[in-house]
């Protein structure tokens, strides 16, 4: 436990000393994160789920990045098309041995745009309202929020977007962490959103590279309920502070509230489904949760 403790000391005590880095802010209001806009009640990372979680009020949109072989940056969870929910341009269903063939990465965005990714019904999610609707451009979405925000005067929201990479699939599904952070840049540049967007990862790579380049831009790290890591050691080797830490919602506890905060971090758990989890959550003093459904938040 000495060790740990130490480990974790020495992590802060770098970070404090280097620069000051607004990267490491803490969130102050209970964050209120809609997953993939509101994947409970419509089609995941669509426009339409975007727009009907801003209704809802949330102060977060929690989105997903993909690649396409014209280096469009698509809002999507998988590289390919799941079959769970697309549909083909011929009106026939994809299937669980073809989805991966579908990769975007092969694709150009006028090819993918022909999916249909919200008519079909999820077998997890039998309520989502159903929407015949494309997987859309981030820089659509995005201008799309924005001016609904604008035209309905309600707040701005920010934009939480996770890069979809890993090792084992460099130049398959997806660029390398490097081209594909200096494209999710150039649209949130392009956007004028840098004050309002985190970029999460469950892959150090993508975050260490935004670090270092672009390191006003805010950056959470991804921990899968598997990893058997203590906090201190998953710090070591990200190699900076990040500004939000986002675990599995059943890996917090109080210690780790308690870490999270003494290292200048907000905890930001997902993805909590239930009503009473969250309050449990909020009441642990984690800074704000991902949920499938934002509808619940008016409950806090």
């Amino acid at each position: 436990m000495k060790t740990y403790l130490l480990i974790l000391l020495n992590i802060c005590f770098i970070a404090c000393a280097g620069p000051k880095n607004t990267n490491r802010s803490m969130t102050t209001n209970f964050d209120k994160q809609g997953h993939r806009g509101c994947r409970g009640l419509y089609p995941e990372n669509t426009i339409p789920a975007m727009l009907h979680a801003i209704d809802l009020g949330v102060t977060t949109l929690e989105t997903d990045a993909v690649i396409t072989r014209d280096n469009q940056v698509v809002l999507s969870h998988e590289p390919f098309f799941n079959h769970e929910i697309s549909t083909r341009p011929d009106g026939s269903p994809v299937s669980a041995s073809e989805e991966k063939q579908l990769n975007l990465y092969q694709m150009d965005y006028a090819e993918v745009s022909r999916y249909d990714v919200g008519s079909r019904v999820h077998p997890r999610f039998p309520n989502q309202k159903k929407i015949k609707v494309p997987k859309p451009l981030l820089r659509d979405m995005i201008d799309s929020v924005e001016q609904y925000c604008i035209s309905h005067q309600k707040p701005l929201p920010q934009y939480n977007i996770e890069t979809k990479t890993q090792p084992a699939t460099d130049d398959i599904y997806h660029p390398r962490p490097a081209p594909f952070v200096e494209l999710l840049v150039a649209v949130i540049r392009e956007k004028h959103i840098e004050k309002r967007v985190i970029i999460q990862s469950f892959d150090i790579r993508t975050l260490q590279y935004l670090h270092t380049h672009y390191p006003d831009i805010k950056t959470a790290l991804l921990v899968e309920d598997t990893d058997s890591k203590p906090f201190a050691l998953q710090l070591r080797d990200l190699g900076f502070i990040p500004t939000i830490y986002s675990p599995a919602y059943s890996l917090v506890t109080q210690l780790l509230v308690k870490q999270c905060h003494d290292a200048g971090i907000s905890l930001i758990p997902w993805t909590v489904n239930d009503l009473s989890q969250i309050k449990a959550l909020k009441k642990m003093g984690v800074n704000g949760v991902i949920s499938d459904f934002p509808d619940l938040f008016s409950a806090l």
